[in-house]
Formats: C-alpha cells, sequence, structure tokens
C-alpha cells in the first residue's frame, strides 16, 4: 500500500502550515480541478491515464522479450528526458546494486540495461567501447523521430553496427508515435521493429509505455506487477473527493504550499538508494509541467529538487532547516527492510559509538527520517511523506502514477496547461538552425541577430 502523512504540512502541527479554513475551502477548488481534468481525459488527451490497462501496448513488449531472451548481453537505450529518466528509474529501483556486473549467470541471464541520455562523446565512446556489438541491443527512443540528440546517438550507433557488418533489423528498435515521424519510415523500409508511443501520451508521461515497460522487461522486471501497482493507484484517485484522492492531496498541499505560503521549492527527497533516480525523474515531471506562462501573462510553477536521505542530511538539510523557508520537502519512506543489518556491538568504552550496538542499518535510516521530518517541523518548514510498503514493481508502478495524476491536477490549479513545453522549444530551434536543418532559416536569422559575446566581459 501506499500512503501519505501529511500532517507536517497542517498549521497545528508546524507553525506557517495551512490552517483549517484554506484546507476546507481547497475541497471545492480541488473538485472543479478533478472536474477539468476528467474532462480532457474523456476528450483522449490524456493517455496516461489508461496505459496501465492497455493489453495490446503491454503486448508489444513482451513479445519482443519472447523473441530476444538470452540473445543479448547488454540493453542500450539511445534517448533523452523522459525517454531516458524513466527507464533510469526502473532500473535503479527494481535492478538494484550489483545488477550491472559482467557475470551474466549472476543476473539470471538477464542483460545489462545502460542509458545514453546525454550527447557527451565522452560516455558515448565509453558505453560502445565496453559493450559488444554483436551482443547488444539497441532501443532509439523517439516519439517524433526528430529529437536531435536521439538521432544523432541513433546514426553513431547505426554507423558502428554497419561498420562491423551487423543487421541492423537484429540489432535496432524503435520506439516512437504509431504513424508520423521519421523513424516510422526507416522501420517500414528496412524491417526495424518499431514500438508503440500512443499520439495522447508525452514524452514525461511515457514511462508506463514501451519508453519504459519494454527497457524494464528486457532486464527481467515484473511489469505486469508495475502496470498493475499503477492501475491500482488510478482506480484509487477515481473521485473527486479531496480526502480520498491521494494525488489530488498530494497536489493541492503542494499548489496551496506556494501560492499562499510561498513555499515556491518542491523536493523529494526519498529515504531509499533504490528510489534515488524516481527524484531526477520528478524533477522533470514537475518542472517541465509547470513551469509555464498563464494566458494572462503571469509566469508560474514551482521548482523541484531531488535530494537523497539520509545523504544529504549532511549537505542540503543545512539549507532546509535554517536557510530561506521557501520549501516543502516530501520523503518517500519504505516501511519495509529485506535486509536490515544488524550494527555489531564494540567499543562499549567509547559511547560515541556504544549506543549503536543492537540497533540496525534499516533502523538507523528509518530513526534519520523520523528525526529529520520532525526538526524541520520544529523549526516551521513543511513537510509531508509518502510511505510505501516495499519496493518492487507494483509499488513503484503506483508510485508513478500518483505523481503522474498529481501533476496534471496541479497544472489546472495553476491555471496552465500541463503536457505542452513551449519553453523549451526556442532553444531547439536555434540549435537546429545552427546545424543546417532545413526549414530553420527564420531562426537562424534571429539567431544571427541576438548579441554577441562581448570581450570585455571574457576573462
Amino acid at each position: 500500500m501506499i500512503h501519505l502523512d501529511y500532517s507536517n504540512m497542517m498549521s497545528d502541527a508546524v507553525a506557517g502550515g495551512l490552517d483549517a479554513t484554506t484546507w476546507g475551502d481547497a475541497s471545492r477548488t480541488f473538485r472543479r480541478a478533478w472536474s477539468a481534468v476528467s474532462a480532457r481525459r474523456a476528450r483522449g488527451d490524456l493517455g496516461f491515464f489508461d496505459l496501465p490497462s492497455d493489453t495490446a501496448l503491454l503486448a508489444q513488449s513482451q513479445a519482443v522479450v519472447a523473441a530476444t531472451r538470452g540473445r543479448y548481453d547488454d540493453v542500450v537505450v539511445l534517448g533523452i528526458g523522459g525517454s531516458a529518466l524513466g527507464p533510469i528509474a526502473l532500473r535503479t529501483a527494481l535492478r538494484p546494486h550489483g545488477w550491472n556486473t559482467l557475470d551474466v549467470k549472476s543476473r539470471d541471464g538477464w542483460p545489462r540495461l545502460h542509458v545514453l541520455d546525454n550527447v557527451d562523446p565522452a560516455t558515448i565512446s565509453a558505453v560502445l567501447t565496453r559493450v559488444a556489438l554483436d551482443r547488444t541491443l539497441f532501443l532509439v527512443t523517439s516519439k517524433s523521430g526528430g529529437t536531435a540528440e536521439t538521432m544523432a546517438q541513433y546514426l553513431v550507433v547505426r554507423g558502428r553496427l554497419a561498420q562491423a557488418g551487423l543487421p541492423l533489423r537484429e540489432h535496432l528498435i524503435f520506439i516512437t508515435d504509431p504513424a508520423k515521424g521519421a523513424l516510422r519510415p526507416i522501420a517500414r523500409a528496412e524491417g526495424i521493429t518499431a514500438l508503440d508511443i500512443p499520439p495522447d501520451v508525452g514524452g514525461r508521461f511515457s514511462v508506463l509505455t514501451p519508453v519504459g515497460v519494454l527497457p524494464a522487461a528486457l532486464i527481467g522486471i515484473d511489469v505486469v506487477a508495475l502496470l498493475s501497482g499503477a492501475e491500482a493507484m488510478r482506480q484509487r484517485c477515481e473521485t473527486d473527493r479531496l480526502q480520498d484522492n491521494i494525488s489530488g492531496t498530494y497536489a493541492t498541499l503542494q499548489w496551496l504550499a506556494d501560492t499562499v505560503r510561498d513555499r515556491r521549492i518542491h523536493v523529494l527527497m526519498p529515504y531509499s538508494d533504490p528510489l534515488r533516480d524516481m527524484a531526477a525523474w520528478f524533477v522533470q515531471l514537475w518542472a517541465e509541467s509547470l513551469g509555464k506562462v498563464q494566458p494572462g501573462g503571469a509566469h508560474v510553477g514551482p521548482t523541484p529538487l531531488a535530494a537523497l536521505g539520509a545523504t544529504d542530511q549532511h549537505a542540503q538539510v543545512q539549507l532546509f532547516m535554517e536557510g530561506p523557508a521557501d520549501k516543502t520537502v516530501t520523503f518517500v519512506s519504505v516501511s519495509e527492510v529485506v535486509d536490515a543489518l544488524p550494527i555489531p556491538s564494540a567499543h562499549g568504552e567509547v559511547p560515541d559509538l556504544a549506543y549503536l550496538g543492537g540497533h540496525r542499518i534499516g533502523e538507523l535510516l528509518h530513526v534519520e527520517h523520523r528525526a529529520t521530518a520532525g526538526a524541520l517541523a520544529q523549526r516551521g518548514r513543511l513537510n509531508m511523506t509518502i510511505e510505501l510498503d516495499r519496493v518492487d514493481a507494483w509499488h513503484v508502478g503506483g508510485l508513478m502514477m500518483l505523481l503522474e495524476i498529481a501533476t496534471a491536477v496541479a497544472g489546472d490549479l495553476y491555471g496552465i496547461d500541463a503536457f505542452d513545453q513551449p519553453g523549451v522549444e526556442l532553444g531547439k530551434r536555434f540549435a537546429y538552425a545552427m546545424l543546417g536543418r532545413p526549414g530553420f532559416d527564420d531562426a537562424r536569422q534571429e539567431w544571427d541577430s541576438l548579441p554577441k559575446r562581448n570581450p570585455k566581459y571574457f576573462i
């Protein structure tokens, strides 16, 4: 099960928290927001809601796994943004430490997963040097087939495969729009398998499409359980009663903290190493969805920030405690610890060490979370905790759906469209223009008219 404890967001527990009147009024505001989100979903705009129950889409990934089992030692995702962050989060959560070992037997014959999420040549060259091309499957992930970074990665990999004399159809799979874009005609012409990203699902909401499901399934993650957990969360949130809708509650708390209490930085801080990359996935989801310009011209949107407990108790928590009171902190805790790791008793003559003996490492992590949450509350710093029974595919799927639905609700609360990203388009156009992509002459002219680097400001 997944629960949300938001006691430390409320004024009866924390100075500066949300008072009962503000929270009571929020029920009506949420009801209107949920109605608007539901209407968009009914129009077919918000396809991510229906991904957990799309058995035909799941079957595409399962068919690839069945056809390739035992054929590859490595799987490499070529992608960026939502095409990469979701697979990384799933790999870290559900194929934890040691999974990338060279020992195939210790991985039960499943391949290793690498994600090329950038275009730094040092990283790309290192991965391509490390893997054996004839035992590697490359997943090219781009809905449009026009993402410059991903297509550059693809062209490099394609060139290496051709140079090695390897058949492209045996080492490439495209994950893209079902009908549009540059990759579909290439797939048809060259017999390359292509899986679908539904047209009504944007990149940062695509983790439960083959974007995330295929690489997860290829390394042995239970994707049926992943989707089942997401479906359970979707059903749980099918209500306009704020107190019963966990995603709606989370979104409304964050929106009120921002707009009423000026807590404009939203920290996600898992107390779990397997969930550390879930925070990076959340940062993109929250930032790219909610940082927008309202129709009236106002700039809105909270700033998400990733942290990790207990590591960041020795880094960022000092800022959270005594810096500006402009943050909320959402902890993610895990109730069940698979191996709590007993701490041996030793150095009884040293009080600073002796007290640890007889406890467990897992207990220490839980105590650190509770202590940090309490300390923040005592200083008037708003915080809440998402509690997972355990880290498994079912709970990870549920957590991702919780945050995706919360993002949709928050978009309506902020009065913006959470499903576009116009703010990144100008930079893309300038990049295309400088690289000579056809159709971007106007962007080139605009780029050329920009102020150039001033030597007197360059040292």
